[in-house]
């Protein structure tokens, strides 16, 4: 097994900056070490354990995904991570409504991830993309109207 620990931070960095994944053989490492593994492969934050927000928003700018990593994102980390990719929301637990609205706005069949949406969720999903009515389970009267308005046949 490979073994980081015993050596420099200055060798840490230069690992991490050829290979993010090195990071995994890194017990504790710096922010600074964090940073530069996540820009080199942004799926290396699975490796770190409670990673700082800039290194969460730094993984994110690589890797999509990143948020399935993060165990307790904030409203921002959410945020970012649904507006670059709407379907990251299935990996978000209980998102509130501002993030459920900016995951369907970028993405409205991404309302499949979300149980119980809002009325205004759901019409927000329609109006994006309007086949997201097939995962609305009971569509609001509001969004049943709207794909009347538009005349959209609903299967």
């Amino acid at each position: 097994m490979l073994d980081l620990d015993n050596k420099t931070e200055a060798e840490q960095l230069v690992a991490v900056k050829r290979d993010g994944l090195l990071i995994q053989y890194i017990n504790n490492p710096s922010e600074r070490i964090q940073l530069a593994a996540v820009t080199n492969y942004g799926y290396s934050i699975k490796y770190i354990q409670d990673p700082s927000e800039r290194v969460q928003l730094a993984a994110m700018n690589d890797y999509l995904y990143s948020i399935k990593y993060i165990k307790t994102p904030s409203d921002e980390i959410q945020l970012v991570a649904v507006k670059k990719f709407g379907c990251s929301i299935q990996y978000i637990k209980n998102p509130p409504e501002l993030i459920q609205l900016a995951a369907v706005k970028k993405y409205g069949l991404s309302i499949q991830y979300i149980k119980n949406p809002s009325v205004q969720v759901q019409l927000e999903a329609v109006k994006q993309n309007v086949d997201s009515i097939k995962y609305i389970q009971n569509p609001s009267q509001a969004v049943k109207d709207y794909v009347l308005v538009h005349n959209i046949m609903i299967e």
